[in-house]
């Protein structure tokens, strides 16, 4: 008997140890509950100092996870095995996962501070009546650039880059639709586009940029922007603020033939298990006070109407990041295109990738 219970207090032992290790490595991993909320984001787009402030308010612990895209935050979530409370994509992003139902609709009466959001940024497109997502921040492609490099030139227009005087000057982000849209957009095409004959017209003009480009990259365009290793850049606009910000020699110009208008929305997956903490986050990030302070951090445009006036002045004043009117009705947002029409941009941006080798 002594050695049978011995038995059953060693098998109980393990079980229980089992039992725990499995739950930390949940946690670890996304898989919350009512006393945890998990977070899925872009890297370094909040302010970590908001998080301890919203868990000391609310008593639940964040467990923050980053993703470096769309596509594969979206992967992720489809696949289902990690649980997710919050989660921040991007516009196209958000019109494929309603389409995959991979969202929650959002109760609009347990976010108070929606009355703060602008109401040019709301009910837009791929989000009618805002009904799976709550903006969070927003922006533009553009040019930064470095005047001292360039012999004190100006840069305006998507068309000016295409000066021979530019030879192997300009750095790319590795983006399909970013790249083929300044080309559409160079040849007043929409970004959005699906004519093939347009499309075809747009990567034979990338073709003729060829001797301009210095390289296509990733994140590390900010780095190698800073370090004046290239004169020029295509960039997201919060992007450009942080570049200028370590070097006050270059400027960010949104072109005036137009370019894309971005936002990132925060949404709650399918798989959330605190649903409630979920809306108590986004209702918290929409506090004007956070907002702003959040806008400060990550050098992003916020859509919080009232929060613009807790910002800087020289902040909310610079038109290359709160643009006009009259240059904001030149901003398209990016369109699902579909599977085979996205596809298609993919292969002719690789082509002319393949073009420059």
């Amino acid at each position: 008997m002594k050695k049978i219970s011995s038995l059953f207090l060693l098998v109980w032992l393990i079980a229980f140890s089992l039992l725990y290790v499995t739950k930390t490595i949940e946690s670890s991993k996304g898989y919350g509950g009512a006393n945890t909320l998990t977070i899925y984001n872009w890297g370094d787009y909040i302010d970590p100092a908001l998080i301890k402030k919203f868990e000391k308010e609310t008593g639940l612990k964040v467990i923050y996870q980053t993703f470096d895209s769309n596509e594969a935050m979206m992967t992720k979530i489809s696949q289902g095995g990690t649980t997710f409370d919050v989660a921040v994509p991007s516009e196209y992003a958000i019109s494929k996962m309603k389409e995959e139902g991979l969202l929650l609709p959002i109760n609009h009466s347990k976010i108070p501070n929606l009355r703060y959001i602008d109401e040019r940024f709301l009910d837009l497109s791929f989000d009618p009546g805002n009904e799976y997502s709550i903006p969070y921040f927003w922006g533009t492609v553009g040019i930064v650039y470095n005047r001292a490099l360039l012999g004190g030139k100006e840069i305006t227009s998507w068309n000016d880059l295409w000066d021979p005087a530019f030879k192997n000057q300009i750095l790319l982000i590795d983006g399909a639709r970013e790249i083929m849209g300044m080309a559409l957009n160079s040849l007043h095409y929409s970004l959005n586009d699906t004519n093939k004959t347009h499309l075809l017209q747009a990567k034979q003009k990338l073709d003729q940029l060829t001797p301009n480009v210095k390289a296509i990259v990733g994140d590390e365009i900010k780095m190698l922007l800073a370090n004046e290793e290239a004169a020029i850049g295509i960039v997201w606009s919060g992007d450009a603020a942080e570049i200028m910000w370590e070097n006050e020699r270059l400027d960010y110009v949104i072109p005036k033939e137009g370019t894309n208008l971005w936002f990132d929305n925060m949404v709650i997956p399918k798989t959330a298990k605190n649903i409630e903490g979920a809306h108590q986050f986004i209702n918290f990030m929409l506090d004007p006070k956070n907002a702003a302070q959040n806008a400060e951090y990550v050098g992003y445009s916020t859509p919080n109407k009232k929060a613009l006036e807790y910002l800087p002045k020289e902040i909310v004043e610079d038109e290359r990041f709160y643009p006009s009117e009259q240059l904001a009705d030149k901003l398209e947002v990016y369109e699902n295109l579909g599977k085979s029409m996205l596809a298609y941009y993919n292969e002719l941006f690789l082509q002319f990738k393949m073009h420059r080798k």
